[in-house]
């Protein structure tokens, strides 16, 4: 069922506590993996999904990575530490283009410690990188300890796609993947699905499970 692959997604600048309220009523009722949501909400999801078996993620370092290493790390453990059970990082994109691998594995490697048990999906942003640089960053994720390699933030200029999928999954087998932008429609998530993604992260959880036309959105 899509439902269960489903981390339901709300992450605009402008996002209220309405929206997260709302997000965490809709994930409880169909039962979605997670609610992705603001670091700043994180305590307010915690309360509002308690009991209902909807994990709550949050996002570090986002949505451009660049942030210091040493923040991401302080990020995530607040974020654990205010109920977050799941956590989506972003990757410094800059240090990967100037072909400075250590610093990306060494990166992912101190948040996944901070981590602990917490699952931990490491966002690559697909839409900046070369086909060869996702095999290689695929390498350096499925090295790390990290869980999972996710496409995208959202907020690049472009989402997911079946060729980056493909790349992932022939570089690393083992590694689970969560495909996040542009999953847009049921066809789509089956798509996905039936390829062996296990998480799909979009804003549209609702509209994909009712089967409904959507029109924008993440």
């Amino acid at each position: 069922m899509i439902n269960k692959y489903i981390d339901h997604t709300v992450l605009k600048a402008t996002t209220t506590e309405a929206d997260v309220k709302k997000i965490c009523v809709e994930a409880a009722k169909y039962q979605f993996a997670s609610v992705c949501i603001p670091p700043s909400y994180v305590a307010f999801a915690s309360k509002e999904l308690k009991g209902t078996g909807v994990d709550v993620c949050t996002v570090i370092g986002f949505p451009l990575g660049n942030t210091t290493c040493e923040t991401k790390v302080f990020e995530t453990k607040d974020a654990i530490a205010k109920g977050a059970t799941e956590i989506d990082m972003v990757i410094n994109v800059g240090a990967l283009k100037s072909g400075n691998w250590e610093f990306v594995l060494e990166e992912i490697k101190a948040i996944k410690a901070a981590c602990g048990k917490t699952l931990l999906k490491v966002i690559v942003e697909t839409c900046y990188l070369t086909a060869e640089e996702i095999a290689k960053v695929t390498e350096v994720v499925a090295k790390s300890g990290a869980e999972f390699i996710k496409t995208s933030t959202g907020f690049g200029t472009r989402g997911a796609t079946v060729e980056d999928v493909k790349i992932f999954m022939s570089v690393a087998p083992n590694l689970s993947v969560k495909a996040s932008g542009g999953v847009r429609d049921k066809a789509a998530a089956e798509t996905y699905i039936a390829m062996g993604v296990k998480r799909l992260g979009t804003s549209s959880g609702v509209q994909l499970v009712e089967g409904q036309e959507i029109k924008g959105g993440y």
